[in-house]
């Protein structure tokens, strides 16, 4: 049996950081091979399968892997114990149209499904906290990254000068052409534009940058934010990429755990 290939984040030694690859999987075509997400139209019996390939890996329950149905929103969810003791179907319930994920607990992974979109991980070593965020374009203007470390502060008391973070896979500045309508979504929200955007044929706008000038703008020092450089649109073979392969294809799993 093959196992995901995982591309992982060095955060620090208490957690373990990775983005999922389109490897080592049972998945078909556009979800080929590796996918766990289970709203994307892909066979249930293969995200199954590749939940339990997952859940080897890390060494855990397959439970513990925590996947909210993202709804491209601002909604944030705490997952404690109160949460595991709930019947499965509440549990989905209480992840429908949440886009970010906060947990303290160990040996259990939250992550976030991107395509494209921006996934964001922040990591509390004071606190043992973790957050798993998804920032596509409509969330990253509405600073979902910034609303999650205020969630964080909130619930656990955490400095965002002690948070380390990652900003993941997902499309960059070259491939992310956008109409004028998204342009000035932004420039109306008051973001430097100079700073995240460019004019060619097309506005041309730099989500992981944007969301790195968040965390900094909250307080997180910038040597400890970890970008992936990688693009989902020019490295589709390797990561899912809706703009390359259509909404009805498989999602990169962001994820995050203490150990």
């Amino acid at each position: 049996m093959t196992t995901p290939r995982l591309t992982y984040f060095p955060l620090d030694h208490d957690v373990v950081a990775f983005s999922s690859t389109r490897h080592g999987g049972v998945g078909c075509g556009c979800y080929s091979s590796f996918n766990i997400t289970h709203y994307c139209g892909d066979s249930p019996q293969a995200v199954g399968e590749n939940r339990e390939r997952l859940a080897s890996v890390l060494q855990i329950p397959v439970n513990r892997i925590v996947l909210p149905r993202q709804t491209h929103g601002t909604e944030i969810r705490i997952v404690d114990e109160r949460f595991f003791a709930l019947p499965e179907s509440e549990q989905s319930r209480l992840l429908e149209g949440v886009d970010a994920v906060l947990t303290h607990l160990p040996e259990t992974c939250i992550g976030v499904s991107t395509a494209d979109c921006i996934p964001v991980l922040l990591y509390d070593k004071v606190h043992r906290a973790v957050a798993a965020i998804h920032a596509g374009w409509r969330g990253t203007v509405r600073r979902i990254v910034v609303k999650a470390v205020e969630a964080m502060t909130q619930a656990y008391g955490t400095a965002s000068a002690d948070l380390h973070a990652v900003v993941g896979p997902g499309i960059s500045l070259e491939s992310f052409e956008v109409g004028d309508e998204v342009y000035d979504e932004f420039a109306g929200q008051g973001f430097d534009m100079s700073a995240i955007a460019k004019r060619e044929e097309k506005w041309l706008i730099d989500l992981p940058e944007c969301n790195r000038l968040q965390l900094v703008q909250t307080g997180v020092k910038a040597g400890n934010i970890l970008m992936s450089g990688i693009c989902t649109y020019r490295q589709s073979s390797d990561y899912f990429s809706a703009r390359r392969l259509g909404i009805a294809s498989g999602r990169i799993y962001t994820g995050i755990m203490i150990k």
